[in-house]
């Protein structure tokens, strides 16, 4: 099977059991509107969410940091940029590019997380264990937005930046964006417990 006519999957492997179920190769694309909603994320190709987080401009948060309005909205140019991202790390890894993406989000997606618990009346920050498909999401998220954090305003392409984010996440590079929170977080869960 391969995605894109490009990309072969059949020899790629998820070394994370607890991901294993969460991260869809499929060929298939499923199509756009409120029928999708049916199948969840699950069922969703892992290439085909980069895209769609590609569609949403400089989002983090409940703030808007950075607008990059150039590419909202328009799924065959985030297909593209996706392809010659993809295209950019067979070239530079000489490996599969999808086995490359598959450890990237496995390296990034972080353990534990911090939440606050309110106990009479005062408020405590308190460690906890993510659910495979929270840690997916915030693995997806964090590679998008160092990509385009990398991009934003510079000289470099946003297909150059996403390929070298994934690149050095697959190799547990701090100089990552995804690979630094995923530190970050679990740092600031160790000294909750």
């Amino acid at each position: 099977m391969k995605v894109f006519e490009i990309f072969d999957t059949s020899e790629v492997k998820v070394e994370d059991p607890s991901l294993r179920k969460y991260i869809n190769l499929d060929a298939k694309l499923i199509q756009k509107g409120r029928e999708r909603e049916k199948f969840g994320r699950t069922k969703i190709n892992v290439i085909e969410r980069i895209i769609n987080l590609l569609c949403v401009p400089g989002h983090r948060g409940k703030k808007h940091k950075i607008m990059t309005g150039h590419a909202s909205g328009k799924f065959s140019k985030n297909a593209m940029v996706v392809i010659n991202a993809l295209k950019i790390v067979q070239q530079k890894t000489n490996s599969n590019p999808i086995q490359v993406l598959v450890t990237a989000l496995e390296n990034s997606a972080p353990g534990d997380e911090v939440t606050t618990i309110e106990y009479g009346g005062a408020r405590y920050p308190q460690a906890v264990d993510i659910s495979p498909m929270r840690r997916l999401n915030i693995a997806l998220r964090n590679l998008v937005h160092g990509a385009q954090d990398k991009s934003f305003g510079k000289k470099k392409k946003i297909q150059e930046t996403l390929a070298e984010e994934i690149i050095l996440a697959s190799q547990k590079s701090s100089e990552s964006l995804s690979i630094s929170k995923r530190n970050e977080s679990e740092k600031q869960a160790d000294s909750a417990r």
